[in-house]
């Protein structure tokens, strides 16, 4: 044959059924040689099967040894290449290629039955539970196009287009036979059924896999283990589900774990989220996303870069039109124990939502805040994150997290804490503060919207805010002066010019990519026109975004430079940058002192309670040191100080270089 197969010789045929195997059809069973025909023992075959070398010896991760070949199995309508292993399958394999190196023992049924598209095309109900905005999954799903799908249902035309693009893939990858990818590693599996397997996955004793998409690499294994169910799903590389993890309707981005027991329907993950416990129905889980409790259930909502506490619950429905309700947890956002959000409501980024809230609310424009329960009443506090040494804590490990290990990330993900989304908030969440206290002179409380502040606290938070904003333009006017030698106020306002204007305008936070809306825009109207040919275009003009990230920023600031100097950028002189470096200055200094005072609670006698169970204050101390360190040599503060002085330096040689001028 064309492919290097042949037909079995009548001596073959004999020596095969001398081993225990059968088929009704040996004109049907082709080989490569040399064929080895003693690695085939009590084999039954059926259909057209072709079958590759068989030499040499597989191994177990324990050790043990497997000889290459194939026994007591069913084997119908297959390709097997070289050197596979195939032992102990009490069903029968059926309608697949299997891929070189591949070892599948101590299996049930494994099958392709009629055509399918292995999970791709599958509608997920996410966020509204009776549909409106369902996402057609495919393979290569960012969390980006997800969003647009999900929320952009005011552009059904772009929507139109996007779905129309899935199909395609989906009809391109539609088929009758599967596939498990060389290298990859099956057993103990109950039923597997219509599912597309990639290079060097591992799947052990599951109980049943149907209708999907294992998108495995050999850089970035996929594992699926013990009792797990999965039916109608995509998982990406690098990601985990096990543990009795009952999933349907699910995408699965890559770097993510499923597992002790954690239950998931109509939902979709992206990259690096954990679900252990708990229960997930219609979620958005932006990038991030963490749920490690049995009493969570994260419901009809989108949440990024979010921690939930035990117990934390919402209500996406008042009993009268069904589960109609959603809300969104812009990123960062955390929730404490037992802590309940009634839908639908919006929760402003890096926002901890303490207690229970019975009132839709929404803090979208008070990020970095504290939304407290008091007396049965929602009470926010805001700005009050900013100085908490949890934030930064996040915002340093959310990067080292990253368990992607595929060269070709699927998600573009932004880990700045400052940026033109959260300070655009600050600037508006400043001026309302401000207009707040303009309209309730000499109050105690301020109540807007379903919630109360202390006025103080109101104070505070502009305080708060004005420090963010100033670190942050000051971050990127040194950046972008850095190293250079300016003679003249000329040569500043040409340094300071943008080559562009398209980061200008409001920004938005695309589960991950952080983005100009008028760049969300844009693209839009391309996909509007049907210029995007693959769905895949759509997610390199993603990719394009974020690599062009701090070009838009500086368009950003370079817009609000004026509002928050005093005058016009084509005035700006090298005075007014000294004074944008010295409240840079002072609000690093000042909130990094904060940051250091926070963390330097976690070290007070009364956090010391339990330790030295049997001691005095003196024993109880040298126990907690041994546990967990003494707070001058503690990684973070070691940081925080460290911060300070390579900032403060920075800064001063910066104005230093511009009075030379």
């Amino acid at each position: 044959m064309a492919d290097g197969h042949r037909s079995l010789s009548i001596g073959e045929i004999r020596g095969l059924e001398a081993a225990g195997c059968r088929s009704n059809s040996w004109e049907s069973v082709f080989v490569k040689d040399p064929f080895n025909a003693e690695r085939i023992q009590n084999v039954t075959f059926s259909g057209i099967v072709r079958m590759g070398h068989f030499n040499g010896v597989a191994r177990e991760r324990c050790g043990l040894p497997l000889l290459h070949g194939i026994r007591n199995a069913h084997i119908h309508n297959c390709t097997i290449a070289d050197n596979v292993t195939i032992t102990d399958i009490t069903g029968f394999i059926a309608n697949y290629d299997i891929g070189e190196g591949v070892v599948i023992r101590n299996c049930g049924h494994i099958s392709t039955e009629g055509r399918t598209s292995f999970g791709n095309g599958t509608r997920v109900a996410v966020l509204n539970e009776t549909g409106g905005r369902e996402v057609p999954i495919w393979d290569r799903l960012t969390s980006h196009m997800a969003y647009i799908i999900t929320l952009y249902r005011h552009r059904p035309a772009a929507i139109e287009v996007i779905e129309k693009l899935i199909h395609d893939y989906t009809e391109s990858v539609m088929s009758d036979r599967g596939e498990i990818g060389s290298g990859s590693y099956i057993a103990g599996c109950g039923t597997i059924k219509n599912v597309k397997i990639g290079y060097g996955a591992v799947i052990e004793d599951i109980s049943r896999l149907a209708e999907g998409s294992v998108n495995s690499s050999f850089r970035d294994p996929v594992y699926i283990g013990n009792d797990v169910i999965m039916d109608h799903f995509i998982i990406c590389s690098g990601s985990k589900v096990n543990d009795a993890a009952v999933i349907d309707k699910c995408f699965i981005g890559q770097g993510c774990t499923l597992s002790k027991q954690y239950s998931a329907e109509n939902s979709l993950f992206f990259s690096n989220c954990g679900g252990y416990h708990g229960e997930a129905c219609s979620i958005f889980a932006g990038p991030y996303t963490v749920t490690h409790h049995k009493s969570t259930l994260l419901i009809a909502g989108i949440f990024s870069f979010m921690n939930a506490g035990s117990g934390s619950n919402q209500s996406n429905h008042m009993y009268k039109l069904g589960p109609i309700h959603q809300g969104i947890m812009e990123r960062g956002s955390k929730t404490t124990s037992d802590s309940y959000v009634l839908w639908p409501s919006r929760i402003g980024p890096f926002t901890l939502v303490v207690g229970r809230h019975y009132h839709n609310v929404d803090t979208t424009q008070f990020p970095f805040s504290y939304l407290t329960e008091v007396n049965y009443e929602s009470q926010l506090i805001p700005g009050i994150n900013l100085r908490s040494v949890g934030t930064i804590r996040d915002a340093q490990k959310w990067p080292k997290r990253d368990m992607r290990k595929d060269p070709k990330k699927l998600d573009q993900i932004n880990y700045n804490l400052l940026s033109p989304f959260t300070v655009g908030k600050m600037m508006k969440g400043r001026e309302l503060l401000q207009k707040l206290l303009k309209e309730n002179p000499d109050q105690a409380f301020i109540s807007f919207d379903r919630m109360r502040m202390k006025s103080s606290a109101a104070e505070r938070g502009i305080t708060l805010y004005q420090m963010g904003i100033d670190k942050f333009i000051g971050n990127s006017v040194i950046k972008r002066l850095e190293g250079l030698d300016l003679k003249t106020d000329a040569d500043i306002r040409k340094r300071l010019n943008p080559e562009s204007d398209k980061g200008t305008g409001d920004w938005i936070d695309m589960a991950g990519l952080i983005a100009p809306l008028r760049s969300i825009e844009e693209l839009l109207i391309s996909i509007e026109k049907k210029e995007m040919k693959s769905a895949d275009t759509i997610n390199r003009s993603f990719e394009h975004i974020h690599k062009h990230y701090y070009d838009l920023e500086w368009a950003w600031i370079y817009e609000r430079l004026p509002r928050e100097t005093g005058k016009p950028n084509g005035k700006l002189t090298a005075r007014d940058i000294i004074d944008i470096v010295e409240r840079w200055k002072k609000s690093v200094v000042d909130l990094d002192r904060m940051l250091y005072e926070d963390a330097r609670k976690e070290f007070a006698l009364s956090s010391m309670t339990g330790f030295g169970i049997d001691g005095d204050d003196e024993v109880k101390k040298r126990d907690f040191e041994q546990v967990r360190g003494d707070f001058e040599k503690n990684s973070v503060v070691l940081a925080i100080l460290d911060h300070i002085k390579i900032k403060s330096e920075l800064g001063d040689e910066l104005i230093a270089r511009l009075r030379r001028k």
